[in-house]
């Protein structure tokens, strides 16, 4: 009984998160609520910012290969 319920805890601890693998040739849409650090570009080098920013839904994030590089 004692492991059905540690496996009980480990199963609700563990969440439902799932990742989804995009292909390299392919954007992606922002959906709701997303919130991370991003990258900006300032003398010809990506620097990650300091905080968090709220990205707003329905803007597109492009892999790499679609930025041109100035």
């Amino acid at each position: 009984m004692c492991l059905f319920y540690a496996v009980l805890v480990l199963v609700l601890a563990s969440g439902c998160t799932r990742a989804v693998l995009v292909p390299e040739s392919s954007p992606i849409r922002v959906g709701q609520n997303v919130r991370g650090k991003v990258y900006v570009r300032e003398q010809g080098k990506w620097i990650e910012s300091d905080n968090e920013v709220q990205i707003p839904e329905g803007w597109y994030c492009v892999p790499p290969s679609y930025v041109e590089d100035n």
